[in-house]
């Protein structure tokens, strides 16, 4: 079976509140024609989160997703494309403290 060839990934950016606490999100990154073929993103999360399957269908963010936390895990995704592929991605939660020291729990 063929590799799937994929220019799409996952990024992310957070925030430190204080008290062990971030706000962070996640996006599709890929270049424009590629993101205009995604029809909608399912990002599975820890499973303590609430809700931790959700399905991103807003093009305009890139897929965004925004929530909070305390500690970093490995996000999985699926980006499904308007042709019914399916691409798996995966991406480990990074987070630091303010003096650039990670959160590894």
């Amino acid at each position: 079976m063929p590799k799937v060839n994929s220019n799409y990934k996952i990024s992310q950016d957070y925030k430190y509140e204080g008290d062990d606490w971030w706000t962070w999100w996640i996006w599709i990154e890929a270049d424009e024609i590629q993101l205009d073929e995604i029809e909608f993103v399912i990002f599975t999360l820890h499973p303590t989160f609430y809700d931790p399957v959700r399905k991103i269908t807003d093009r305009k963010s890139k897929f965004k997703l925004a929530t909070d936390g305390w500690g970093t895990f490995t996000i999985h995704a699926k980006v499904v494309l308007k042709n019914k592929k399916e691409i798996p991605l995966k991406h480990e939660l990074h987070l630091e403290y303010p003096d650039g020291k990670a959160n590894n729990e």
